[in-house]
């Protein structure tokens, strides 16, 4: 099943309008989402402090058990923020899509490789950054052929294979429900009554089932990431 999209050229750069207008969304819908369970904070917190406060603790705890200690906790609000964009970029797509005139307009931002891939490569040169800032430059490029010196080239190749499975994971399982999400809606609008009474609980039960996949998908990227993190800030010997 091919979805069609416009495109828009700016400065020689082409870009893709359902990743733009979906990305934009699901920023808003962070912003908002913690902009009112956080505006109006107490000692006695409520319900909307609580949920906050259970997902503030539950990615430090992401962090906490990769890199204990003072080490990880400039990561706790990197990984707060990614952990809360992805989750919401995971299921946008299951629930709210604007199709007009055959064009998708929003869908989820997870689902198209070119929105996972920044992603990873952000988390990737952040690892990389913290690396050069703790040991030096020279004792970052160390790190590449320690603790012997022919391993250089399978660390070369490392670092692009994280890159790939950090990103091609996340997109192939969200592009993969909203697949099956659009034929399950395919099929109930081309075959009548019956088809509907079908497939509408079918597809219920799978954006169900969709949301708990892009809620694992959003933790186990924040879990790698910690761990490339972690594996840059500690000394090869």
């Amino acid at each position: 099943m091919e979805s069609k999209y416009q495109y828009l050229t700016f400065i020689g750069l082409r870009f893709n309008v359902a990743n733009c207008l979906s990305i934009l969304l699901t920023a808003l819908l962070v912003f908002v989402f913690t902009f009112f369970l956080s505006r109006k904070l107490t000692m006695k917190p409520g319900k909307g402090q609580n949920v906050l406060e259970y997902l503030i603790d539950f990615t430090n705890g992401i962090v906490k058990s990769i890199m204990p200690g003072e080490e990880g906790k400039p990561f706790y609000f990197y990984i707060f923020v990614l952990f809360t964009f992805i989750l919401f970029a995971n299921v946008i797509g299951l629930f709210f899509q604007v199709k007009i005139n055959g064009y998708t307009f929003t869908k989820s931002p997870t689902a198209d490789p070119m929105v996972t891939m920044p992603l990873a490569m952000v988390t990737l040169l952040m690892s990389h950054y913290f690396s050069v800032q703790k040991f030096g430059l020279k004792g970052y490029l160390h790190n590449y052929v320690s603790p012997v010196s022919f391993l250089l080239p399978v660390n070369l190749i490392e670092e692009f294979t994280n890159f790939l499975t950090l990103s091609l994971r996340l997109y192939g399982n969200i592009y993969a429900g909203e697949v099956l999400i659009g034929l399950l809606v395919m099929v109930a609008n081309s075959m009548g009554i019956v088809s509907v009474v079908v497939a509408a609980p079918m597809t219920m039960i799978w954006q169900g089932f969709s949301v708990f996949i892009g809620a694992i998908q959003a933790y186990v990227f924040s879990i790698l990431s910690c761990v490339y993190f972690s594996r840059k800030l500690e000394r090869e010997e």
